[in-house]
């Protein structure tokens, strides 16, 4: 028998229709893409997705590698900070299904990760409800020895490892953390960082 699809209420981005596909098989959602690049010249989508994003905000999932961040920050350019949500996808080494090769970074997008890693990814926002979590501050990164520190990159890095998220930038990671995760959570797996992690 198959699940009852759980609703989110903001529109999501994704890359291309197989992202969509993915999405609209867990989700209960309406899924907007870019068309990969496309979303550069394609000025009709870029209105679109302002105009959704000026009623409910968005949430933007693009693959976990350096297209897809480009593509992220292109968006994050187009819509005002208030009205988006970024989630990310972890970094799993994979080929999707449908394809002979991997990525070119080896990389599995949105369309190959598993429908409990999207669950997951995507529980804050179920049935209208959305988690706000508690926004992690520079002061608050400064102290776990995430930013502004000597190491304080590798140590971010090998946090995003540790948590399941893709490499993040100090602002990338304060603006995710706070809603898949408490403080308390980020500081104790801070902890379990060793020097071999970094």
């Amino acid at each position: 028998m198959q699940p009852v699809k759980r609703r989110i209420d903001r529109p999501v981005i994704v890359e291309g229709k197989y992202d969509k596909i993915k999405i609209a098989s867990c989700f209960d959602a309406l899924v907007i893409t870019t068309d990969g690049f496309g979303i550069f010249k394609n000025k009709e989508k870029r209105e679109l997705i302002k105009a959704v994003s000026a009623e409910r905000g968005v949430i933007i999932c693009t693959d976990s590698d350096g297209a897809g961040g480009v593509i992220r920050s292109h968006l994050n350019g187009l819509v005002p900070p208030d009205r988006i949500v970024n989630v990310y996808i972890p970094r799993i080494k994979g080929k999707e299904k449908r394809k002979t090769r991997p990525s070119a970074e080896g990389y599995l997008g949105v369309e190959g990760v598993d429908s409990e890693t999207l669950y997951k990814v995507f529980a804050p926002f179920f049935d209208g409800a959305e988690r706000t979590g508690e926004k992690m501050t520079a002061a608050d990164l400064y102290e776990l020895g995430l930013c502004g520190r000597e190491n304080s990159e590798k140590r971010r890095r090998a946090l995003c490892v540790r948590l399941g998220l893709p490499p993040l930038s100090s602002k990338a990671f304060a603006d995710a953390a706070g809603y898949l995760y408490t403080k308390e959570e980020i500081a104790a797996e801070s902890e379990k960082i060793t020097e071999d992690d970094i």
